[in-house]
Order: structure tokens, then sequence, then C-alpha cells
């Protein structure tokens, strides 16, 4: 995916580029995704497939969601769950479809998955225990989600006040500024995050929420894309739909989980709700408002969501050895032993896996995923009819590897060709020789864009000055690039795009200044 692909680009000029520097990074994403590969992208002179493939996104994502798969397994081992059961929710998150391919692909989504689940975990030991290790330990996860995704702002918040409220009912509503201390505890690392990330970028660049604010964040891309507007009614309808494509079971498992929550009194509920639904209840509100895309991985976190309400159905068994007991812990009051709806909870999310599966091939729900069915079933895609375009959405980035590698066979020096990375992340990503380009996280890059023939820029790379392409660099300085060279070069050469939705490439020769 492109996001996963940008990652990899900015990641690999911290380290390889002209102007080699930490603040490469840029300040769009939040930095924890792309910082994690720097030492697998050290090696990439070595093994260009780290970057002109996305491997070290792969690789970065492919770890961090084995370490989700951990996390679940050890809330569910914390809560004495052993056997079939421990065994089969495992299984129906690793083995769910959506989470084998965001384990796979680079994105961020399995890093954002690890620390809420960590974030779950911790918070559950502290709600049995009172233990303030396990307190500051689930702070450190909130603070890692938030450098992970930026929608953890809302996770870190209902997590804080799930907390205090815990915390002081546990008082019986006396003493609020203990219980006020419990949420500083567990807030405080988030805060240091958001300070820290916040004001690097202020410092670096004057924006301090670059995503929202800057030419290259998901506002200016939500306005240059073509996305059609809707009520909010058909947001709340469609995301209901992509709730319903990823686990079925969650509607019908919520009921229940509420009657479990008043009848046993499993109060511990109130964790898996505050950090896991509120990403879900943010991205349905988002959406509704028209401040997000109409993407499926939007809402993966459905599917722990899921599981972990299944779990809560079972009667807990044990509650695990805290470091340090605090004054509230103690093990759990005397439960109801029935397994019934538990073992019913487990049935429904694995049920929903072949649900899940097929969900995945509708090209209206699964924009960004159903062209894999070209690659995992291509009978099933021609039957579906959606084979033409899968493999043009497959293809996506190959004429970006082709340019790279034209590029590359010219032996050009270092700063000869000038690109914006709006599009042309693709192609930095796949040159084997990155320090040719300028590109906007340089610090000379203003200069030089201004001045080409003066600074032995030898290529200029534009694209439509359209869509996504009005807010490219390029176009900016030079309107006319894309059409006629804005009287400063001349073609060299012209790449229509065989991916889907990616722009048409034209690469012009700079004029030697007279």
């Amino acid at each position: 995916m492109g996001d996963a692909l940008a990652r990899v680009a900015s990641a690999e000029a911290v380290l390889h580029s002209r102007d080699p520097h930490l603040a490469a990074l840029g300040f769009i994403f939040t930095p924890l995704p792309a910082m994690t590969q720097l030492p697998v992208l050290a090696f990439s002179p070595l093994l260009p497939e780290l970057t002109r493939f996305g491997l070290s996104g792969i690789i970065m994502s492919a770890l961090f969601m084995a370490g989700a798969v951990y996390q679940l397994s050890g809330i569910i081992g914390d809560r004495g769950i052993t056997g079939w059961p421990a065994r089969l929710l495992v299984a129906a998150f690793a083995l769910h479809p959506m989470i084998i391919i965001h384990g796979a692909n680079g994105m961020s989504e399995a890093a954002f998955l690890f620390f809420l689940l960590w974030a779950v975990r911790l918070l559950a030991r502290w709600y049995h225990s009172d233990d303030p290790n396990a307190l500051a330990i689930a702070g450190i996860a909130l603070a890692g989600a938030y450098l992970t995704r930026y929608d953890a702002v809302i996770v870190a918040g209902s997590g804080i006040l799930a907390v205090f409220l815990v915390s002081l009912t546990r008082r019986g509503l006396r003493l609020p500024a203990a219980a006020l201390l419990d949420a500083i505890i567990v807030g405080f690392p988030f805060a240091v995050a958001f300070a820290m990330w916040s004001g690097a970028s202020w410092l670096l660049t004057g924006d301090a929420l670059a995503q929202f604010s800057s030419q290259y964040g998901n506002t200016a891309i939500l306005e240059a894309s073509d996305v059609p507007t809707i009520s909010a009614a058909e947001g709340l309808v469609f995301s209901l739909a992509e709730i319903m494509v990823l686990t079925p079971a969650l509607p019908l498992l919520l009921p229940i989980a509420f009657v479990m929550f008043l009848a046993r009194r499993e109060r511990e509920l109130i964790i898996p709700v505050a950090i896991v639904a509120s990403v879900l209840v943010f991205q349905v509100i988002a959406f509704a408002q028209g401040l997000t895309f109409p993407f499926l991985r939007f809402y993966i976190c459905a599917i722990p969501l899921a599981i972990l309400l299944a779990l809560h159905l079972l009667p807990r068994d044990s509650v695990p050895r805290p470091r340090r007991r605090g004054r509230f812990g103690g093990p759990p009051a005397a439960l109801p032993r029935s397994r019934s709806w538990g073992i019913a909870g487990i049935l429904l999310v694995c049920a929903s896996l072949p649900v899940s599966l097929w969900g995945l091939t509708d090209r209206t729900l699964a924009t960004q995923h159903y062209a894999l069915t070209a690659i995992v079933a291509p009978g099933v895609a021609e039957r579906l009819g959606i084979q033409h375009e899968a493999q043009a959405i497959i293809r996506a980035f190959s004429t970006e590897r082709r340019i790279a590698r034209f590029l590359d066979s010219q032996s050009l020096p270092d700063g000869s060709v000038i690109l914006d990375s709006v599009y042309g992340f693709a192609i930095t990503a796949a040159s084997e020789n990155p320090k040719q380009f300028v590109v906007p996280s340089d610090g000379d890059f203003v200069t030089i864009l201004n001045d080409p023939a003066g600074n032995d820029v030898r290529y200029i790379l534009a694209v439509p000055n359209e869509d996504r392409g009005a807010t490219d660099a390029v176009n900016l300085r030079y309107p006319t690039m894309f059409d006629n060279g804005s009287q400063i070069a001349t073609l060299e050469l012209e790449a229509p795009n065989d991916g889907a939705n990616q722009p048409p490439w034209r690469l012009y020769r700079v004029m030697p200044t007279s």
C-alpha cells in the first residue's frame, strides 16, 4: 500500500539520502513505524529490495502483529483460560484474513494493535492488583500507540478517564486526589510523547500538527481527492457495514457482554471498551463527518474487541501475580462458573472468519484489499468480475520502479533529479541511488527548486497539476511544468502509469542558463 511504501522511503531518507538526518522521517505520519525500520534499512545498499518492494515495512508489521498475537495470548492467560477455548480465541485473531494481511503489508495497523492490546493487558493487571508498575507500563503502551497512529489520542483520553473513574469508585468516591494521581501515572508517558512529537514538528516545520495543517496531511489529501460527499446517516450505515465485514459476531456479542457485565459484575470490561471500542466509535463519527476515507482498515479494532468480549463471557479462573499489590488489589470476587455463554461467544467469533474472508472480496467495502483476490484466488476474481481492475491495482508502483531503473542507468551525480514526495516516494524507494534525488526533506530543497539550472539539476519529474498533484511542490512553484516545462525544461520522456489511481509521469531535462 502507498502509505507503507511512503514510510519506507522516509526511513531510507534518514540514512541514505543526499541530506541524511532524522527529521527526514517527516511529521505527517507519527514516527514509530518508520523509525523501527531503520536498523533493517541500514542494509538497503546491499539489498535494494528492502526499499524497492517495501520489505523493511513488511518485517516491521510482521513483528508487531506477532507481538499483538502474543499480547492477546497473554490477556487470555492472565484470566486463567487454558485448553481449547484459549487456543480457539488466539487462532480466531491470528488467522483472521485482515490480521494476516496487515501483518504482511508494512502498514501501521499491526503496531497499533500491539500497543492497544499491551495497554489492555497491563490495565487489566492493574484493575485486579492496584499495582502502580502495571499502570505505568500501560501508560508507556498508550504513548507507543500515539507514536504509531494519531487516533491514539482518543484511546489515551478514554483510558485515562477509565482509570480515574475506577480508582475513584474504589475509594467510595472519596479521595479524588488519589484517583487523579492514578490518572496522571497512566497519562504522563502519553503526554510526554505528545509534547515532544508536536514540539519537534513545530520547531522544525512551523506546524505542531502537520497531519492536519500541512499540504501533505490528511486534510489536504481529502480536499484534493475525489471523495463523494455523503450524509451522516449514510456514513454511519457504511461504517457499520465495514464492522460487520470484519466481525459479524460483534453486534451479537455486545448485548450479551452487557448482560454479563450486569449479572456477573464483570467490571473489568470497562478496560477493552475504553481502549479498543473508543477507536471504533471515533472512526464511525469521523467518517460520518467526512473526516476520513472509506477504508476497511480503519475499523480493524473491531476484531480484537469481539475476541475480548467473547473472552470476558468465560468465567475468570485466576489473576496474574503482581509485582507489587496495592491497597485495593486482591483476588476477584467469586463469579458464576457457567461457561455456556463463553463457549457461544468463541463459536461466534470463529464462525465470523469465513464471512470476513468473503467480505474482503467486495470492491465497495474493501476498496484497499479486494485486489488481493486476484493473487490468492484468481478463479474467484474472474467469477466476481474484478480480475481486470484488480490487476491494475496490483501493478501499482510498477511504473515508478521502471522510472527509477531508467534514472539509475544514467549514473547521475548527487542532486541531479528534483521531485516531490506526494507521488515520488515510490521512485526514490525503488532507486539504488537515492542520493541523486532532491526531495522536500532536504534542507536546500526550496533553494534548488527555485533555481534548478543554477544548482546543477538535470531532470525534473512532474505529475499533472490536478487532484493531489495540485499540492505537489514542483507544481506549486511551476504550475505548467507537466504541460510544457514552464520554459525552464524540455520533455525527455513520458511514462503513462500502469497502476490504478496513479498519475502519469513526465521527465523534463533542465535547460542550462544562458
